[in-house]
């Protein structure tokens, strides 16, 4: 696209917005002044911080630890509507992969931090621990095996700041604090902003032709020939609409109540290449001319997300605060699985005839996964002070629950009469309550210049449960038998079984103590330890140190060694799915069992146990001068029976140890194991610098760069199976090679007078793809290092960059334009067909570019933006 038309779709996207805010909003005046004129913390050097500490007075500049601050002015100067999207711009050792066709994690994506899995960070919302998913993540994506914290359900609009720990914290904490601590903060504030924001994608697919004649075939070719126009694809798609609105009131003289609702409809895109292969029956069909190619959608899925969130607080006395939190939740999503070709066998109605093949869907079909998400959250508690201590007593609940509907599909065993086209397949359900007392006071010792001391005790209950679908999402109908052998169950995601249902709770209990001292000017030292006890698999104790000393006015040295835990989580521990396979004319189960199964005790299961981390740091902190802040943090974290999902494990000596526990019916199972240990080091650079007022407004640069390694250091074994047979290539390097090695953040923000200017480029290091094209001895062999497989596949390094220019036409109102992805960077075009030797199959023509792409392969995202303060 030429800069003319670049800025034509720019302007026609601001009008478009201007136009929807004007009839969504109508005027406001209040005498209060507009919260971003006054709600903006300091979030330099001297903004006191609440993660990693209990203390009240602890800044960024004196903590023991890495914390970036994300303030909420850098959460809205973008396009981007996604908190998860957000932090991948601002956070180097964030990374939020956006993928495709993964079944549930189409609508619910998973973020990592410093390399590790998704639910090794903890999420907090004002200090608070956050709920998780009850999304298990089994399909081909980064973090698979893991259930996450939906941070999406958070409007950017809700958030004062955003506190990133960078840092072991399982003894302050509690479980899932290995990688660091993700922190909220709802704003308080005053006065509020309406906003509208309309964008989509306008871009030009690399290395993706567009189709123009198809050839037809006869006789022994199997496909039709595709001529294409010599043009790369071009796509106009992916509409989204967000509205949101925030505002605080007063409650009497000494209370707030902050309200947010965010309303946000996307519209799917479709990256997808043209489909190569022959789609009907009979080869030289003459509808191969006009079949659509593009009939994949490859991209991001429908998504109508619902949002409230609510922040409250009143003061009795000055002694005695109530607080409460919450959010409500709806997001209604799809996804889509891979296109059934007319020609499919998933696709023969055998009740239409026996003898030839007969479609169900004339031109094949595209199933859907469609799904309905609902997320609740509510806090309330009472702090203050008595008798010389801080006290703070809450209690939060939390729950996810999803359920699944499989449209646009069929049920091929029950025949195309018989079959429903549309599937309730049950549902996942995961609940959460904890009750946290905390108490802190400084002491006066006679040691140090201040000393504050903290204890407390936190009480959580969990629940889990799997619900059925109804009958056709997974019955085997009468075609499953030979000699037909058609697969049961709706066609892409078979629903829950009674089997399957599962209902299953724990309790814990911990006890901690914290101790955060100023001992002089230049030295701080913090130690913390924390008792954990599990109703499901007994104790835990764990241990934190962490010193800071200031060599010279401006330079600090500091250092930290923890260690930490995880808990396996209940879905890990619980979670069922199995469908039906026809093998030699037997019915057999195939699938995910619980590690209590009989299946899987049979192959050796054993209960999962807490994965165990001890975590090193050591950084230098730069304050220079007035407005310059450097740091860089070296981390060194291993890990101990991390939790992963076997292979699925099949074959005659899984049959035999099946036949002699007295399980029949199963050829291939898998389940969560405690299987590898792992070692992740790593350097974190942060930066930041406010430039002098030279006359031509405010200036401030940051830059943040993660250098990122993990490393698998031993694997188990048991019942006979071998090392790569329970965890094999494919995932063992999509573990340690499927995220960037190394990731850079360089930001420029602007403002003067009414105008404003944000420009960040990121760029993100190296993806490795492990083959699966090569020999199945290959493509399991743990030895074979990268590159070594043919069809191993490397994604290049690439630099991602976005813009928003703003300004304000009258005082309250600011607009603004902008690009996500402006110069329309893709990854890598992955190769199909044959290639020096190598056979990649044909899947990769219609699926061009890979799903661990670190920022997503969507193309250049244009948009405008509208906000109101009152």
């Amino acid at each position: 696209m030429n800069t003319h038309k670049l800025i034509s779709a720019l302007a026609v996207t601001v009008s478009t917005t201007a136009l929807f805010v004007a009839a969504a909003n109508p005027a406001f005046a209040q005498d209060s002044a507009p919260q971003d004129a006054v709600a903006e913390e300091a979030t330099g050097q001297d903004a006191i911080i609440v993660t990693g500490t209990r203390r009240t007075d602890r800044t960024v500049a004196d903590s023991t630890v890495p914390v970036d601050i994300i303030s909420a002015e850098a959460l809205l100067n973008s396009g981007q509507t996604e908190t998860n999207k957000l932090l991948n711009q601002l956070v180097p050792s964030f990374n939020f992969p956006q993928p495709s066709l993964t079944d549930g994690t189409d609508s619910l994506r998973p973020a990592t931090l410093r390399g590790l899995a998704p639910d090794q960070v903890l999420v907090l919302v004002n200090g608070k621990r956050r709920h998780q998913s009850a999304l298990v993540n089994l399909n081909g994506s980064v973090g698979r095996g893991s259930t996450a914290v939906d941070l999406n359900t958070i409007p950017p609009l809700a958030i004062e700041r955003i506190e990133v720990l960078r840092d072991g914290a399982a003894s302050q904490y509690g479980s899932d604090a290995i990688a660091g601590v993700i922190n909220v903060q709802l704003k308080k504030g005053m006065g509020g902003r309406a906003q509208a924001t309309f964008g989509k994608y306008i871009t030009e697919m690399e290395d993706v032709g567009q189709v123009d004649t198809v050839s037809l075939t006869t006789g022994s070719s199997d496909n039709p020939t595709i001529t294409y126009t010599g043009k790369d694809r071009k796509r106009n798609d992916g509409d989204t609409y967000t509205f949101a609105s925030n505002f605080g009131l007063p409650l009497g003289e000494s209370g707030y109540l902050n309200l947010t609702a965010e309303y946000k409809d996307r519209s799917p895109t479709n990256r997808s290449g043209p489909d190569i292969r022959r789609n009907y029956f009979a080869a030289g069909d003459p509808r191969e001319a006009t079949f659509n190619r593009y009939a994949h959608r490859y991209g991001d899925g429908v998504s109508k997300d619902l949002n409230f969130f609510v922040n409250a607080g009143y003061e009795f006395s000055d002694s005695a605060e109530f607080y409460t939190f919450g959010s409500y939740g709806v997001r209604d999503g799809n996804g889509a699985g891979f296109y059934r070709r007319s020609t499919d066998a998933r696709n023969r109605d055998w009740a239409a005839s026996t003898t030839s093949f007969v479609p169900i869907y004339a031109d094949g079909f595209l199933p859907l996964i469609a799904s309905n998400i609902v997320d609740i959250s509510a806090a309330a508690g009472l702090r203050g002070a008595t008798g010389g201590w801080d006290y703070d007593l809450s209690a939060v609940y939390g729950s996810n629950r999803l359920d699944y509907t499989i449209e646009n599909t069929v049920n091929t065993s029950l025949g195309g009469v018989a079959s429903a086209r549309s599937f309730d397949s049950g549902g996942l359900r995961s609940g959460q309550t904890s009750i946290n007392l905390d108490m802190r006071r400084d002491l006066d010792i006679g040691i140090g210049k201040s000393v504050s001391f903290a204890f407390g005790g936190e009480y959580r209950n969990e629940n889990y449960k799997i619900v059925a679908g109804e009958l056709q999402s997974y019955v085997n109908g009468p075609f499953s038998a030979a000699p037909f052998n058609a697969a049961g169950g709706a066609q892409v995601f078979p629903g829950f079984r009674p089997a399957n249902e599962t209902d299953v709770s724990r309790s814990s209990a911990a006890g901690y103590a914290e101790l955060d001292a100023d001992l002089t000017d230049q030295l701080t030292l913090q130690l913390a330890g924390r008792y954990e006890h599990f109703s499901d698999f007994g104790d835990t104790i764990n241990g934190k140190a962490a010193a800071r000393f200031e060599v010279i006015d401006g330079i600090a040295l500091r250092g930290s060694v923890s260690t930490g835990f995880r808990a396996p989580s209940l879905a890990q521990q619980s979670f069922a799915a199995t469908s039906t396979n026809n093998v030699g004319g037997v019915l057999i189960e195939i699938g995910t069992f619980p590690v209590s199964s009989p299946v899987a005790i049979a192959l050796g299961a054993q209960p999962l146990k807490p994965e165990k981390s001890v975590n090193l740091g050591a950084g230098v902190t730069l304050t220079p001068f007035n407005g310059l802040s450097i740091t860089a943090d070296y981390y060194n974290i291993e890990i101990s029976d991390r939790i992963t999902l076997t292979e699925n494990l099949q074959g005659a000596d899984v049959l035999a140890l099946l036949t002699t526990a007295g399980v029949t019916g199963v050829s291939s199972a898998r389940f969560f194991i405690n299987g590898i240990d792992t070692k992740t080091t790593g350097l974190d650079v942060v930066a930041s610098y406010r430039v002098p007022d030279f006359g031509l407004g405010q200036f401030r640069v940051s830059v943040g760069y993660n250098l990122n390694n993990t490393k698998i250091t031993d694997r188990r074994v048991f019942s006979g199976f071998t090392a790569q047979r329970l965890f094999a290539r494919q995932e063992s390097y999509r573990l340690t090679d499927g995220q960037p090695k190394n990731k850079l953040n360089v930001g420029l923000d602007w403002d003067y007078d009414n105008f404003g200017l944000t420009l960040r480029t990121n760029r993100y290091g190296e993806v490795f793809l492990p083959s699966g094209f090569s020999t199945s001895a290959n493509n399991n062999n743990i030895a074979l290092a990268p590159g070594d497989v043919p069809g191993d596949i490397f994604l290049s390094p690439k630099w991602v960059t976005d813009i928003e220019f703003r300004f304000k036409p009258v005082e309250s109102v600011s607009v603004a334009f902008g690009a996500n992805n402006l110069l329309d960077t893709y990854p890598d075009r992955l190769p199909f067909g044959t290639v020096n030797g190598v056979s990649y199959g044909f899947n990769n023509s219609f699926l061009p570019y890979s799903s661990q792409s670190p920022f997503g392969f969507s193309g250049r995202f244009l948009y405008g933006r509208v906000s109101i303060d009152f």
